[in-house]
Formats: C-alpha cells, structure tokens, sequence
C-alpha cells in the first residue's frame, strides 16, 4: 500500500509540477512572449486572458502533460523505463487533433496541416526504428555513426513541421485575426513539450543534476529561438508562399526520409 500511495504521489508531482504543468507553463509563458515581442513589434504587453480555459485548452493541456512526463528531463520522476515515445507522440498529436475536431472552423488549412503532423510523426518515430526502442532517453544516446543520416534527416524534418504544428505560420482565417494581443494558450501548453522532444530525440540524455539540468533547457530554448526564427521568416514571406513551401517541399522530403529510414535499417540488419 505504500508503495502504491508513494508511486502515486510521485507521479502526481511530474505531472502537475514538472515536468508537467508548471514547467509547461512557465517555458511556454516565457517563448511566446518573446514570440510576440518579435513577431508583431508593438509597445506594452499582452493581454492575459480573463475568460474562463475553453474544452479546447483543457484537451489540449492534457496532451502537452502527457508529453511531457515522458520527455528525458533530468530529476524526471516518471522512471526510465515507464516512458514512451510513442505516448510523447500521441499526446501532442491529440493537440491538434482537438484543436481541429473543436475549432476546424478557426484554423486555416486543417487538410495541409494533418499532412504535416504525418510528416511530423515520421521524424519522432524515425529514429526509433533501428534501435528497436520506444524509450526517449535510448533514442537520444544512440551515436551509431550508420545512424547518423536518419538522425539529422530526421531533425531537419521536425524543425521544418514546426511552425505550421505551433501555428506560427501566415496562414491564420480573419476569424483569429483580433484588435488587441493576447497569449496564445493553446500555444504556451505546446511550446515545451515540442522543443524539450525535439532535445529528447536528438541529443544524448542529460544527467541528473544542476549542469544536466541547465544543459537540457538551454539546449531546449535554443530549439525554441530556432523555431521563433523560422516562424518570422515564414510570416514574412506570405501566406502564398508558405502554402507552396509546404506543399512541394516538405512532403516530397518527408519521402525521402522515409525511404532513408528503410534503407538504413535493411543495411544495418
């Protein structure tokens, strides 16, 4: 019974303290607010929201806290071997999921963005294949030299879904379009289970301690300032040319990863 009572209580501070809702909440607080800073350059601060949290945010929550407990966050209470990408991959695709089954109404392209969550699925999973391991922080120490091409396609792939998953692209209906900026939270509950899986995935795990700590959330904002970049760019290009970008480049390469993923582990048998 204690043991039962401790593995609930343990579980409980991962997922409503960290790295689950709070860590959620202060890291995504924190980037979209340089977001906007960046994005739309206008004096003061935005706005909080006043408004009760909609089905919407609550579903979304729900999925970003199960992502995140399974990310190779140092002093992660969740053990090791109780983790899963396969469930940091559900949890974040229900995101949109929910959004687009709730609010299809309010999100621009809900066809090319389903397209581009496939190809986002493809580079979490990708990585798993030859290993053989669905546990984040094996995929992360794999150095296999033979490895190596799948895993920086592989990333490449990720960060090029990014801004079309987090909707930072141009392509927002009128319907979003308000007088006055407020935080995006359906944004800050994705900001960090996003870019701390992107750091799970593609770099070797850190330990638990104060450096491991500091290691993975730099590692983890630089993935975000990347990301931030690459939404400005998109924001400034159009919303013509970004459909386009999306269309003919992204897909056609999530094929050729594919076809990387395959041939590496047929060779590597």
């Amino acid at each position: 019974m204690i043991q039962i009572l401790s593995g609930v209580a343990t579980h409980a501070v991962a997922l409503l303290l960290y790295p689950g809702l709070a860590a959620i909440l202060a890291f995504g607080g924190l980037v979209e607010l340089v977001w906007m800073r960046l994005s739309v350059p206008e004096p003061g601060w935005p706005e909080l929201s006043r408004r009760r949290p909609t089905p919407v945010a609550g579903t979304i929550a729900v999925g970003a806290i199960l992502a995140s407990v399974q990310l190779a966050a140092p002093y992660n209470l969740v053990p090791g071997e109780e983790r899963s990408i396969v469930l940091a991959a559900v949890g974040l695709a229900f995101t949109v999921w929910a959004e687009l089954a709730l609010t299809v109404e309010f999100v621009a392209e809900p066809g090319l963005l389903l397209v581009i969550q496939m190809c986002w699925l493809l580079a979490v999973l990708g990585p798993a294949v030859q290993p053989e391991s669905l546990r984040p922080q094996v995929l992360g120490n794999v150095l296999v030299p033979g490895l190596l091409p799948v895993k920086l396609a592989c990333a490449f792939l990720y960060l090029l879904c990014l801004p079309a998953l987090m909707r930072l692209w141009p392509l927002a209906p009128p319907t979003e379009r308000r007088g006055r900026r407020r935080l995006d939270a359906r944004r800050v509950l994705t900001w960090f289970p996003y870019c701390g899986l992107f750091t799970t995935l593609f770099f070797p795990p850190q330990g638990d301690d104060a450096p491991g700590l500091l290691r993975f959330f730099g590692l983890t904002v630089l993935v975000a300032a990347v990301v931030i970049v690459a939404g400005i760019v998109v924001q400034r290009r159009g919303a013509g040319v970004v459909r386009g970008t999306y269309t003919r480049v992204v897909t056609p390469f999530a094929g050729l990863v594919l076809a990387t993923v395959v041939a590496t582990s047929i060779l590597m048998k």
